[in-house]
């Protein structure tokens, strides 16, 4: 998160949102991934939530740490197969209920 301001909930809630925002500047700044790669996975997950703001965010972030625009158009791919694959697995249960009857193929 990038912030001009302090961001409204911690504002609101200091105790619990400014932890929240220490928390997120931390696990941006540290652990063993590399900057690019951790915008890149922000990146998809934001696709996943389809947070515009935050894709916008993500995608300059990743595009200033060395991601290039062959490895983003790679990130948004696999966010669109995985989201339609779980998108079958997740309507498969109630397919075969009703569609297939007891035949869980």
């Amino acid at each position: 998160m990038i912030y001009n301001k302090t961001p409204w909930f911690a504002l609101h809630a200091p105790e619990i949102g400014g932890k929240f925002e220490e928390f997120y500047r931390i696990c941006g700044e540290g652990g063993v991934l590399d900057k690019r790669t951790k915008e890149l996975l922000m990146l998809a997950i934001s696709s996943i939530y389809r947070c515009s703001d935050c894709i916008e965010e993500h995608l300059k972030n990743a595009l200033d740490a060395g991601a290039t625009k062959e490895e983003i158009t790679e990130t948004l791919l696999i966010v669109a197969v995985e989201a339609g694959s779980s998108q079958l697995a997740w309507a498969k249960e109630l397919y075969c209920k009703y569609i297939d009857g007891n035949n869980k193929k």
